[in-house]
């Protein structure tokens, strides 16, 4: 391949400029991630639990309803909303709105602090009544 050496280079981190977009798309795919990982765990267990009869769940409930369960909970409640936040935006660009950089950046802040502010809504509900 002789003329290998005069292509160009394609762009990489060191040549973007950060915005919010591209923490926005990171950050949806770290919350999937997490969901996918912890959250199943948390299921299979929750599941395993169900099965096992009253001790077995009566020890997962003990677990959940310390700090670090709790901990684990508010998290996995958070990656959801802040995945389906960062979903309903990016389903809005795939039917062609959304793209104008002033936009792109308003949605890219809303979208997580939309995800804060869910999250914050259920704990409360959840933890006050």
């Amino acid at each position: 391949m002789a003329g290998a050496k005069n292509r160009p280079l394609s762009p990489h981190l060191q040549i973007w400029r950060w915005g919010p977009a591209m923490a926005v798309s990171i950050l949806h795919r770290i919350t999937g991630d997490g969901l996918a990982m912890v959250g199943l765990g948390v299921l299979l267990w929750w599941l395993g639990a169900l099965a096992g009869g009253d001790a077995s769940y009566l020890t997962f409930t003990r677990h959940m309803g310390e700090w670090y369960g709790q901990v684990v909970l508010i998290g996995l409640t958070w990656a959801f909303f802040s995945h389906m936040m960062s979903g309903l935006r990016h389903f809005v660009l795939d039917i062609g709105a959304g793209y104008e950089l002033r936009v792109n950046a308003v949605w890219s802040v809303i979208a997580p602090l939309a995800a804060i502010a869910l999250t914050i809504a259920v704990w409360a509900t959840i933890l006050l009544r």
